[in-house]
């Protein structure tokens, strides 16, 4: 498995910190490069919701999906809200491939 290794970035409603964390380890484990958020808003990082915070780290995740080859939305019981939304729209903009934990189809 040594030699060039995927890009991935991680996607979602950070409320799913546990299942984040889960994706990390399989993604990285396959063989991949995963970077993820870091912060977990809806987890109780609450210095996400400081003046100007939330913004920064929107932006920041955009950043991060510049970085990769492809995201993969952490969708647990198919739930996309709307900054995830966002961020698959920018993926497809930019020309990124988008997988999901719980296809659209399944939803």
């Amino acid at each position: 498995m040594v030699g060039k290794y995927k890009v991935i970035t991680l996607c979602g409603s950070t409320r799913f910190k546990d299942e984040f964390i889960e994706a990390q380890k399989r993604l990285t484990l396959a063989g991949n490069i995963v970077i993820s958020v870091g912060l977990f808003g809806h987890s109780g990082d609450n210095e996400v919701w400081t003046e100007g915070t939330k913004e920064m780290l929107d932006d920041m995740h955009k950043r991060k999906i510049d970085m990769a080859d492809e995201i993969f939305v952490v969708n647990v019981g198919g739930y996309i809200g709307s900054s995830t939304r966002s961020e698959i729209e920018y993926a497809l903009k930019t020309g990124k491939a988008v997988k999901y934990l719980v296809p659209p189809e399944q939803n």
